[in-house]
């Protein structure tokens, strides 16, 4: 498994040594070697690296990484061209537009909001190929569970975006007294009924902009 970015190996850094994330990258290295996984290995961190520990202005939480070929490239309901957008982010890409009014793009790789401070988190960073949710309950949710926690404790505010069930049961992790939070449905297509109208990238904004940031620029190119 990869090296934690420097910032933050000094915010959850703590965890590597414990038994459960030993045991996970145990796992992790024998799927490797027998089975494809996704994301690469090299890909595994790519949202942490992209945006630093105190950099980071809003945390977006997805599930579980992409499983088909060509789609995972470590940051939640993301894909790098030429591979089309899943429908969950096509959903999303359609939502963009009905609040903001900017068009869908022509891919799906999502890394300029991650340049603006947008954590793409997924709460599980692996998946054995066509196999959805094969690497959940391993330890994953643990290492990301200490990766809001650490950020919730951070003295500078940021908007937690939680899409769907599974996402919305973080928010016991987080201080809502000091951060915000934006609740929606999920984004696919079992539920894109309570997305659509949802408007949370102008209501990410708008909280943002209460706590004296600047919006994101939600175009990705």
């Amino acid at each position: 498994m990869r090296t934690l970015p420097p910032s933050w190996q000094a915010a959850v850094g703590s965890e590597l040594p414990k038994p459960y994330y030993q045991s996970l990258v145990a796992f992790v290295d024998a799927e490797r070697a027998t089975k494809t996984v996704f994301p690469r290995e090299e890909d595994v961190f790519r949202a942490l690296e992209l945006v630093p520990f105190g950099d980071v202005r809003v945390l977006l939480l997805g599930q579980d990484p992409y499983h088909d070929d060509g789609q995972a490239h470590g940051l939640c309901f993301s894909v790098k061209p030429p591979t089309k957008p899943p429908p969950s982010l096509r959903n999303i890409f359609k939502e963009l537009e009905a609040d903001l009014g900017i068009p869908a793009p022509g891919h799906g790789d999502l890394t300029a909001w991650g340049k603006q401070g947008v954590l793409l988190l997924n709460t599980v960073l692996t998946v054995e190929a066509h196999k959805a949710a094969s690497h959940a309950g391993k330890g994953w949710e643990v290492f990301t569970d200490a990766i809001i926690v650490a950020l919730s404790a951070r003295p500078s505010p940021l908007v937690f975006c939680l899409w769907g069930g599974h996402a919305k049961k973080k928010a016991k992790l987080i201080d809502t007294e000091r951060h915000a939070v934006v609740h929606g449905a999920h984004p696919s297509p079992l539920s894109q009924k309570g997305f659509f109208g949802s408007r949370p990238f102008s209501t990410i904004n708008a909280a943002l902009v209460a706590r004296g940031q600047p919006p994101i620029d939600w175009r990705v190119g």
